[in-house]
């Protein structure tokens, strides 16, 4: 059943430097662009196109056996649900969530989670699996995961968090020889960055005007 779902995503769109593309990572690199777009403009299509993104990749893992990743994509659609009601009816009074700094207690949560979190993947890594960078895999997984929990709760420094992940990812996958993977990630840091930049500029993170 998975593989009849799969099958078209599996097949080759095009080949590039004699590597082939297939159309699952054509769609899940253009889903992929499209959400961070949108997250940087703040509309809250994001989560809907966020949640395609992930079920594409979701399945491609789960038809190749790789059935850690794909189990991983389920948290991060449960995260994207939460997302999208947060950005709706998290805010004062259930309405639209503003942007909001991180609160030292927030950053203490979000380091012990990433530090817990990358602990036990990468003893699961180096356990059950051949990973060649188990540590550098677990890390990049724990920060994004850390970042989509910040950016479901419109923390501007979740930028922060993703621009870590792409810094890493870049040469981890030029490390790997996925120089086009890396590439495509440069076009994600840039959004990043401009997402930060974004979000900086805020109206709701400026200080409210003393009374006359």
């Amino acid at each position: 059943m998975v593989h009849e779902l799969v099958g078209p995503l599996l097949e080759p769109a095009f080949t590039l430097g004699g590597t082939p593309t297939s159309w699952g990572e054509v769609l899940g690199f253009l889903t992929g662009v499209l959400t961070v777009w949108l997250v940087v403009r703040q509309h809250i299509a994001n989560w809907g196109v966020g949640i395609v993104n992930v079920l594409i990749l979701g399945l491609i893992f789960l038809d190749s056996g790789l059935y850690a990743d794909a189990s991983l994509q389920i948290v991060y659609v449960l995260l994207g649900l939460y997302g999208w009601w947060m950005w709706l009816y998290g805010g004062v009074g259930r309405t639209e969530r503003l942007v909001q700094r991180t609160s030292a207690v927030e950053w203490a949560g979000l380091a012990a989670g990433v530090v817990a979190a990358t602990a036990v993947m990468t003893w699961v890594l180096v356990e059950f699996t051949e990973s060649t960078v188990p540590f550098w895999d677990a890390l990049t997984t724990a920060l994004s995961l850390a970042a989509t929990y910040g950016q479901s709760r419109k923390l501007v420094e979740s930028w922060w968090l993703w621009i870590t992940v792409d810094l890493i990812y870049i040469p981890l996958y030029a490390y790997k020889g996925l120089y086009l993977t890396g590439a495509l990630y440069l076009v994600f840091l840039g959004l990043c960055v401009a997402g930060l930049r974004a979000w900086r500029r805020d109206p709701a993170l400026r200080p409210a005007a003393a009374p006359a």
